[in-house]
C-alpha cells in the first residue's frame, strides 16, 4: 500500500467528500470517487483497502486536522469560558465553510457499518477529551460549578453542537450557522457557570 500522503491521496480524499455528499455513501462507488479525483480506479486501492477505508481515512484526515487546529487555538485562549465559546465557534466555522464535508460527517458517517463507526469513535474521543479539559479547567478556576458531572456536561455540549449542525443541514442551510454560537454559549454557561 502506498504512503497516505501526496497529491493523489489528497485528491482522493477531497473527491470522496464531494462524491459521498452528492450521492450518499452507499451510492458512492469507488469508480465515481476515482473519476472525481481524476485517477484510475486501481489507484484508489494503492492507498485504501476498500470504500470503508476511504471513509475512515477521510474522517481521520479532516477531523484529525480540525481537532489539532482546535487544540492549538484553544491553547492561546486563557479563560475556560472563552475556550468554550471558541470551541463552538471553531466547530461551526469549520463545518459551515464546507457544506459537503458537513453532510458527510453529520449524515453519511452515521449510516455506515459498525467497523466504520468504531474507527470514527476513536478520533471523536480526542474531541471529547478537549471538551473535558475545558470543563475541568473551568471548574479548577472557579468559573464553572463544581457540582456537575463533567461527562454529562460534555455529552450535552457535544450533542447540542452536533445536533445544531445536523439541523442546519436538514434545513438546507437556510440560516447562518455562526448566528448560533453566542446563544449556545450562553445556554451552556447557564447550565454549568458558577
Amino acid at each position: 500500500m502506498a504512503k497516505r500522503t501526496g497529491e493523489k491521496y489528497e485528491a482522493i480524499i477531497e473527491a470522496a467528500v464531494r462524491v459521498i455528499a452528492e450521492f450518499g455513501y452507499h451510492q458512492a462507488q469507488v469508480s465515481k470517487i476515482a473519476r472525481e479525483a481524476k485517477v484510475a480506479d486501481g489507484t484508489i486501492y494503492l492507498y485504501f483497502d476498500n470504500k470503508d477505508d476511504v471513509l475512515i481515512s477521510l474522517f481521520n484526515e479532516k477531523m484529525g486536522a480540525f481537532i489539532s487546529d482546535m487544540e492549538q487555538a484553544l491553547s492561546k485562549v486563557p479563560s475556560p469560558v472563552d475556550q468554550l465559546r471558541q470551541l463552538i465557534y471553531l466547530h461551526f466555522s469549520y463545518l459551515g465553510s464546507d457544506k459537503k464535508l458537513a453532510i458527510v460527517t453529520q449524515i453519511e458517517l452515521r449510516q455506515s457499518n459498525p467497523v466504520v463507526r468504531k474507527e470514527i469513535g476513536l478520533i471523536l474521543k480526542r474531541y471529547l477529551a478537549v471538551i473535558d479539559r475545558v470543563l475541568q479547567s473551568g471548574v479548577e478556576h472557579g468559573l464553572f460549578r463544581k457540582d456537575f458531572d463533567i461527562r454529562i456536561a460534555r455529552k450535552m455540549i457535544f450533542g447540542t453542537i452536533d445536533e445544531t449542525v445536523s439541523s442546519w443541514i436538514m434545513d438546507d442551510f437556510k440560516y447562518d450557522l455562526m448566528d448560533q454560537v453566542d446563544p449556545l454559549h450562553q445556554l451552556f454557561l447557564q447550565g454549568i457557570g458558577s
